[in-house]
C-alpha cells in the first residue's frame, strides 16, 4: 500500500522548493511528498492518484495563483478526496478569503507566509491535522476485521464500540461477496459454524471471536477495565467532556485520579460529527477529535481511564466513598465526582425497540454514515444534535429529511446550524411531524408519520431512522445515596436547601457548595446535574471548577 500523500501546490518555484524541503524533512518517512506548480497541474496529478486508489492526507496550497486560485483548487480537489486536510498559504491581504473558505469548503487552517521557522509555525499545525486524519484513515490492512450483516444489531453494537474507542477496523458485509474480493475471501474462509455465529471479529493474529460481547472484545484488545490500585484521591464516574476536564485538572494538580467510563470516552459529545461553536476551533472540531485530544491530555498528566467499565453502586464508609464496579471490584476515594451525562431518550412507538440497531439508531452514529450513501435518511428531532447529524449525513445520503415536532427549528436550534441546513440542498425540514410507527421484519423498511396540522398519517419507505428527542440521566445506581429530582438529575448547591435547612445526609456546618451534592465530598458536573447548561463548553467548565472544590473539601475533611 502506497504511503499517504501530502500535496503542495504553489506557482512560485522557489517557494515550492522550500515547502517540499520542509515537508520531506519532517514527514518524508511517513508520507509521500508531491508537488505541483499550478492548480490544473495538481488536478492532473490527483486524477492519476485516484486511478491508483491511493490516499491523500493533506493539501497545502498557495491561494494567489494564476489560472486557478487556492480556494478554487481545493473546491475541485475535495470532490475526489473529501477527507483530506486542507491548509491554505496566504498573504495578510488574503485573510478574508481564507475565512470565507472555512465556511465554503471547510478549510482546516490557513498559514501566513513566511512560515519560518517551520518547527514553530508549520509543523505543529500539520502534525495536529495529520494526526486527526490518521484517526479516520482506513487503509487496506490485515488488522482487525468485523464480519457481519448490515442489518444486524449485534454487528452494529460491535462496530459502534470500536468506532467510539477509536480502534481502527475493517467492516466486511457478508452480503457484498459479489462486489468485494476481500469479503468473499474472508467469508469463504469461515466454516459453516462460524457463518451461523455472526458477527465474527478477526484479530490481527488471526484469532476469531464469534458473536463476541463488548467485554470479550475489550479483553482481547487489551483495553483497561481494572485499576492497579483500589484507592484514589478522586474517582470520576463518566468520561464525557466534564469528566475528562476534571481528570485533566485533577491529575495535573497532583490528585491521584481515575475515570470510570461505561462505554467509551467522549460521551454524547464524542458522537458529534462537528462542533462548530467550541472556543478556539474556528473551523469546528469533531467530537471524536476533541475526545482524542482530551484523553491524550488526561493520560499525559497521569490520570487513569477504565473503559468499558461501569459503576453499579456506591456507599459511604467513614470519610471515604466506595464504588462498586460491574465486575464486582471496588474503588475507594475521598472525593467522588459524578459526570455520567445523559442517555438518548427512547422513542416509544410500535416497532422501534424491535428494530433498534437494524435501521433505527439513537444518536448520529459515525458508524452508519458511510452506509447511508445514496439513501434517504430520516432524522427525528430539532435540537443542535439533530442538526449536526443532518449536516453530517448530507455528505453521503441522497436526501436527509428532518422530522420536527415543533413549529420551527428556531425554538431549539442554534442559528448557525439553521443557516447551514438552509444552505444544504439535500436536507428537507418538515415541521409539525412525528413518527408513530416503525415497520419491518429483520430491519427497518418503512415508517408512519403523522402531521400535527391535519392529523393525517402517511407511511413512507425508510431504511434509516436516527432519533434525537432529548436525553435523560441514568442515575438509578445512586438510589438512597444522594438526592435527585423527579427526572433523576442530581441536585447540587442551593437546590438542596429547603426552608433554610441542608439535607439529612449533610454532615458539615457549611451548606453544600456550588457543584456539591447532598453528601459532602460528592460532586456532580455536566449534563447529569440538575440545572446545568447542556453545552460542551459548560461541561468542561464545571469539570475544571469541581477540582477546586475537591481541593477545598480535602483540605478540611
Amino acid at each position: 500500500m502506497a504511503k499517504p500523500a501530502i500535496l503542495a501546490v504553489d506557482d512560485d518555484a522557489d517557494v515550492l522548493r522550500a515547502i517540499e524541503r520542509d515537508l520531506r524533512r519532517h514527514y518524508g518517512d511517513r508520507y509521500r511528498i508531491i508537488t505541483a506548480p499550478s492548480g490544473p497541474a495538481a488536478l492532473e496529478l490527483l486524477a492519476k492518484i485516484r486511478q491508483r486508489n491511493e490516499p491523500v492526507a493533506l493539501f497545502l496550497v498557495d491561494h494567489r495563483m494564476p489560472q486557478m486560485n487556492g480556494v478554487e483548487f481545493l473546491s475541485a480537489a475535495i470532490k475526489d478526496f473529501p477527507d483530506a486536510a486542507r491548509v491554505l498559504l496566504t498573504a495578510y491581504a488574503d485573510t478574508e478569503a481564507a475565512i470565507r473558505a472555512i465556511n465554503e469548503i471547510r478549510l482546516n487552517h490557513y498559514l501566513l507566509k513566511p512560515w519560518d521557522p517551520p518547527e514553530q509555525n508549520l509543523y505543529p499545525v500539520l502534525d495536529d491535522l495529520l494526526e486527526a486524519w490518521q484517526q479516520h484513515y482506513r487503509p487496506a490492512f490485515e488488522g482487525i476485521r468485523v464480519v457481519g450483516t448490515r442489518w444486524s444489531s449485534r454487528s452494529y453494537e460491535l462496530r459502534d464500540f470500536l468506532e467510539r474507542n477509536q480502534i481502527p477496523y475493517r467492516w466486511l458485509d457478508v452480503a457484498n461477496t459479489g462486489g468485494d474480493a476481500e469479503v468473499k475471501r474472508v467469508v469463504d474462509s469461515l466454516g459453516p459454524a462460524d457463518e451461523r455465529k455472526l458477527p465474527v471479529m478477526i484479530l490481527e493474529d488471526g484469532t476469531r471471536l464469534c458473536e463476541p460481547t463488548v467485554a470479550e472484545v475489550a479483553q482481547h484488545l487489551g483495553l483497561r477495565t481494572r485499576s492497579d490500585t483500589d484507592y484514589y484521591d478522586v474517582v470520576i464516574i463518566g468520561g464525557g467532556p466534564a469528566g475528562l476536564a476534571a481528570a485533566v485538572y485533577g491529575a495535573s494538580e497532583g490528585l491521584k485520579s481515575v475515570i470510570v467510563e461505561r462505554e467509551a470516552p467522549g460521551g454524547q459529545a464524542g458522537l458529534s460529527s462537528l462542533i462548530e461553536n467550541y472556543l478556539g476551533f474556528p473551523s469546528g472540531v469533531s467530537g471524536s477529535d476533541l475526545t482524542r485530544r482530551a484523553v491524550t491530555q488526561a493520560r499525559r498528566f497521569g490520570a487513569e481511564i477504565l473503559a468499558p467499565q461501569e459503576a453499579i453502586g456506591v456507599r459511604a464508609q467513614e470519610n471515604y466513598k466506595v464504588i462498586t464496579l460491574a465486575d464486582k471490584s471496588e474503588l475507594s476515594c475521598q472525593a467522588l465526582l459524578i459526570a455520567t451525562g445523559v442517555q438518548w431518550r427512547m422513542l416509544k412507538v410500535p416497532g422501534m425497540e424491535r428494530l433498534n440497531g437494524a435501521g433505527v439508531y439513537y444518536g448520529g452514529s459515525a458508524t452508519e454514515a458511510l452506509s447511508c450513501r445514496d439513501e434517504t435518511v430520516y432524522i427525528v428531532g430539532g435540537a443542535n444534535s439533530a442538526g449536526q447529524a443532518a449536516m453530517n449525513f448530507s455528505r453521503y445520503a441522497r436526501e436527509v429529511v428532518m422530522l420536527v415536532r415543533g413549529a420551527s427549528l428556531s425554538i431549539t436550534m442554534s442559528k448557525y446550524l439553521i443557516d447551514d441546513i438552509e444552505k444544504t440542498p439535500n436536507i428537507r425540514v418538515e415541521c409539525g411531524k412525528q413518527v408513530v410507527e416503525a415497520h419491518g421484519d429483520d430491519h427497518l423498511e418503512a415508517i408512519s408519520i403523522t402531521c400535527a396540522e391535519t392529523g393525517n398519517v402517511e407511511k413512507v419507505p425508510a431504511g434509516y431512522l436516527f432519533v434525537f428527542i432529548g436525553a435523560e440521566p441514568r442515575t438509578e445506581w445512586l438510589d438512597g445515596f444522594i438526592e435527585r429530582d423527579a427526572r433523576g438529575f442530581i441536585l447540587t448547591g442551593d437546590a438542596l436547601i429547603h426552608d433554610g435547612k441542608s439535607p439529612k445526609t449533610w454532615t458539615f456546618d457549611r451548606p453544600p457548595g456550588l457543584l456539591e451534592t447532598s453528601r459532602p465530598g460528592v460532586f456532580a458536573v455536566g449534563d447529569v446535574r440538575c440545572g446545568s447548561i447542556k453545552r460542551v463548553a459548560s461541561g468542561v467548565g464545571e469539570g475544571s471548577i469541581a477540582i477546586q472544590l475537591v481541593h477545598q473539601y480535602l483540605a478540611k475533611a
